[in-house]
């Protein structure tokens, strides 16, 4: 891959494709004329709706003169850092059920919800309302939630 597209790596790659159309002055219809693809397929993954198959990313990069594969792996480079995206998702609560009021003596961006499952299960339990709860049970599983809620009962209180 050229050097100068190594900085757009996770960028979908119709994006990146309609700025280098617009640096060169080129028109997208008569382009994608030429790359031999409907204007509204090639509209689409301008506009980052579609991924760039690898016969039409052959044909662009050979059509702009660059280093074969040049938008395969841009592409290849945009669909993992969606499937990294994707898993860091999961990695957390849904924030649209979650208010942030309940961990307000925190910073609710750095709170690590894999390690500190039993502060936050606590934490909603103790303050969180009915649909806060689920979110939390379908996140966390009854077995954990029961077993977080089972030690806090059983630690013994500190004066501090």
């Amino acid at each position: 891959m050229e050097k100068r597209l190594e900085r757009f790596k996770g960028i979908h790659p119709g994006v990146i494709l309609e700025r280098e159309l617009k640096k060169r002055a080129i028109k997208p219809s008569p382009f994608a004329l030429s790359v031999d693809t409907h204007r509204q397929i090639f509209n689409a993954i301008l506009k980052g709706k579609r991924g760039i198959p690898i016969p039409l990313s052959l044909k662009v990069d050979n059509a702009l003169g660059l280093e074969e594969g040049t938008f395969a792996l841009l592409q290849t480079f945009y669909d993992i850092e969606k499937a990294k995206e994707n898993e860091l998702s999961k990695a957390h609560p849904d924030f649209g059920i979650i208010r942030k009021i309940l961990f307000w003596d925190t910073d609710f961006n750095k709170i690590d919800w894999l390690k500190q499952y039993k502060a936050v299960i606590q934490r909603v339990f103790e303050r969180g309302n009915d649909e806060e709860k689920e979110e939390i049970t379908r996140f966390y599983g009854l077995e954990k939630i029961q077993k977080a809620l089972d030690s806090h009962k059983t630690e013994p209180m500190s004066l501090h």
